[in-house]
């Protein structure tokens, strides 16, 4: 008897397991960000918010002075931030070190027997990566606001970041399957969902279609949308979502998903990071695949781009909204500037 009450025992707990894997233990916190009843809430684990508060603790500022002859004087070949002193020069080159390769050093980008020689490829994409966060906080505070971004937003100690993109090679799995559009493989890039992993190229480079599928009319009036694209757009939004920690309501109002003007404001917010993410690829990603190894390049030949997990890693407001920019304020020379022409395209 106590054999069969042991195997019952058994039992029950496994199926326990298989039907309880999916589910969080409470406490869950919940916060209502809408009306009653329409289901526009923000849902939190107090556990998982404790280590992603550890995660995006911010790297100690090294302290430098802006007195003294500029670098451009003092180093040969410096072709970006030049117009610093010496002192904040070399502190800020130590920081990029310490944020992009702990491990390698100096050495990562140059050459260490001549520092002004060009050789490595590693020096040229750091030049341009610096220029990409002059633009961003310049150019895009409609989407990073005044907290703006470093080097170490994203690098976070990797020589390239942890969460990157790169174009998608179709597998096939034989000719009666054919084209799987990328579904039934489910990757980070989607959620983990068997929606289709490899919507970034349909929205996050330049000249890509508009993230949107539904009308706003009761039938397809005007606004006409094919199976497929709706599972593109799913899988980009689900990816966003997956990203920022946050569900659909974060940006959307549950009752009227379509409607610009009763969305949350950060809705506009996430437009803005859309249209941030096609500049950057565009002109400062893509064009270093043509200097770029091959083991720095995916199936297609491109090298690795960014996306909303690129810099948020989990959370809305990457760092925790915690701003690195006082003291690094070269890095945002325009910061408060509004791109020309930076204006939504609502249909």
């Amino acid at each position: 008897m106590k054999n069969w009450t042991q195997k019952i025992a058994l039992v029950l707990s496994i199926f326990a397991m298989m039907f309880l894997t999916a589910c969080e233990r409470p406490p869950v916190d919940s916060k209502q960000t809408g009306f009653r009843g329409t289901g526009m809430d923000q849902i939190s684990n107090p556990r998982t918010d404790e280590q992603l508060a550890k995660l995006n603790e911010l790297p100690p500022p090294i302290p430098s002075s802006a007195d003294g002859p500029k670098a451009s004087a003092v180093y040969k070949n410096v072709k970006v931030l030049g117009n610093l002193s010496a002192a904040q020069f070399s502190t800020f080159m130590v920081s990029m070190t310490s944020w992009v390769a702990p491990n390698q050093g100096c050495a990562y980008c140059h050459n260490v027997q001549n520092f002004a020689d060009d050789s490595l490829y590693t020096k040229t994409v750091a030049r341009r990566m610096i220029q990409m966060n002059q633009s961003i906080n310049g150019n895009w505070s409609d989407h990073v606001k005044t907290t703006g971004v470093t080097c170490y937003t994203c690098h976070r100690g990797n020589n390239v970041p942890q969460n990157v993109w790169f174009n998608t090679v179709e597998k096939r799995g034989g000719n009666m399957l054919g084209n799987k559009n990328g579904q039934n493989d489910p990757t980070v890039g989607s959620a983990y969902a068997s929606l289709p992993n490899n919507s970034f190229s349909s929205y996050f480079v330049a000249n890509a279609s508009a993230a949107r599928v539904i009308g706003d009319t009761a039938l397809p009036t005007g606004h006409k949308a094919t199976l497929q694209t709706t599972e593109n757009v799913y899988g980009v939004m689900s990816h966003m979502s997956h990203s920022l920690g946050a569900n659909c309501t974060f940006c959307h109002n549950s009752r009227a998903f379509s409607s610009w003007e009763e969305s949350t404001p950060q809705r506009v917010q996430a437009w803005h990071g859309i249209q941030m993410l096609k500049d950057v690829n565009t002109t400062f990603i893509s064009p270093l695949a043509g200097i770029s190894p091959p083991n720095r390049k995916g199936p297609d030949g491109d090298v690795g781009k960014a996306n909303c997990a690129t810099c948020h890693q989990g959370v809305n407001k990457p760092l925790l909204g915690k701003s690195m920019l006082q003291d690094y304020p070269f890095l945002a020379p325009n910061n408060g500037k509004p791109k020309e022409g930076n204006q939504i395209a609502k249909n």
